[in-house]
């Protein structure tokens, strides 16, 4: 994001009309004006709503990117598949295995929210959040890309002063599907001493950290040329290899300077002067803490969209990614219509961009989103005094203005 930034669903074409006047909408919505000559590209998108406000984010974020699609050119087909605790009261799985086949098939794969407190006594292998590992494996996504950017129509809702929030824009680059949420042995057992004893593994090989530093130096690239590596490397021995092969992976990008920074150091440092930096590489639980302590600069957690990638960022070949908002499913303002639908449509923008390669879409989403916000409205998590209170739909309606402005602003 830039400040200047089966259960057999039918194709859904969007070629020449867009009226997402749904159960989402207060009130009709249409558009009549499409790209001159229909769709030239199509997409197939995997849609997972998932649980508590996942359901009503997604179906704003489904809307924008059908008009959107229906002005630069583009049908999408979506599909729209049960996961997480949806799954499990459906199938008794968290991941069942007809959804993940729908999303390694399709060309991207737009999530919700998963989880809730109805399911936190489950047993680990039956848990929502198992699912979202699950998926992560099953695409072979590794990489995953966390925005915070303090938009200047929110610095006032950062919890920090003015001077160190504004202009605040930094990525976190973290590791995926390695580390100790993956590594092994794991488990439970009792000592010599009859105490009972948990257990996980940190542990990388090198070939997981030279691929993550190659996705992290390229997105460095392309925004300031400047990558802090955090780890622990005065303790752990992981790091002391993460350290050393991110250092060698740097002699591939002269372009782009590289700094190291222990993960204590970096937390306080988030914190006291965010701006110092521009992009982040780190491991999975490094990055797992520090994106969500990164993400509270930018005034809520319901802004900020991400990315999930697999090996086809740096082929340049054709593998869907998972795109999500980095909040929660928010169960206790499910079905309120209180739900911030902004960082699903930001991250319906990153599919576009970093899935699709469709970055004129993803920007007419960015530029629709800040305008929305010019406008003054705010759903409850970033209100303020002067600004207008909106909920869900109504936040969604008035994106898809903006959207549909732009076009007749350009004739």
């Amino acid at each position: 994001m830039a400040a200047s930034l089966r259960i057999n669903c039918k194709p859904v074409s969007t070629a020449f009309r867009v009226n997402p006047a749904s159960k989402c909408s207060r009130r009709p919505f249409s558009v009549s004006c499409a790209a001159a000559n229909g769709p030239q590209k199509r997409y197939s998108i995997t849609l997972l709503p998932g649980d508590g406000i996942g359901p009503e984010v997604i179906s704003v974020a489904k809307d924008v990117l059908k008009l959107t699609g229906s002005l630069e050119g583009i049908e999408f087909n979506f599909q729209e598949m049960p996961m997480g605790g949806s799954a499990l009261d459906l199938v008794g799985v968290p991941l069942p295995d007809e959804t993940l086949a729908a999303a390694k098939n399709s060309d991207a794969v737009l999530l919700g929210a998963i989880g809730g407190y109805k399911w936190d006594n489950n047993a680990k292998h039956l848990k929502p959040e198992t699912g979202l590992l699950q998926i992560r494996e099953g695409l072979k996504v590794f990489a995953n890309l966390r925005p915070a950017t303090v938009l200047p129509q929110l610095v006032e809702a950062s919890t920090l002063k003015r001077e160190v929030a504004e202009g605040v824009d930094v990525m976190v680059v973290r590791e995926l599907t390695g580390g100790i949420y993956f590594g092994k042995p794991r488990g439970f057992r009792t000592d010599e001493n009859g105490e009972e004893v948990g257990f996980n593994t940190e542990v990388y090989a090198a070939y997981e950290i030279d691929r993550i530093a190659r996705v992290a130096f390229e997105t460095a690239r392309k925004r300031q040329g400047r990558l802090c590596s955090v780890d622990k490397a005065n303790v752990l021995e992981a790091s002391m290899l993460w350290r050393r092969r991110v250092t060698a992976i740097a002699e591939e990008y002269p372009d782009v300077e590289l700094s190291h920074m222990y993960v204590d150091n970096a937390a306080m440092q988030l914190v006291r002067n965010p701006k110092q930096f521009d992009t982040i590489v780190t491991n999975n639980i490094f990055g797992d803490i520090l994106s969500d302590e990164a993400s509270m600069i930018t005034g809520s957690i319901g802004m900020l969209p991400s990315a999930s990638l697999g090996s086809s960022v740096l082929t340049k070949s054709r593998g869907p990614g998972l795109f999500e908002p980095i909040h929660g499913s928010a169960p206790d303002i499910a079905g309120q219509d209180k739900a911030n639908p902004l960082a699903t449509i930001l991250s319906a923008a990153m599919l576009l961009k970093y899935g699709l390669e469709e970055e004129d879409a993803a920007r007419r989403i960015e530029n629709a989103v800040l305008d929305t916000l010019n406008k003054g409205l705010r759903t409850g998590d970033i209100y303020s005094t002067g600004t207008k209170l909106v909920g869900c739909k109504e936040m969604g309606e008035a994106v898809l203005r903006s959207v549909d402005s732009q076009v007749h602003a350009a004739v």
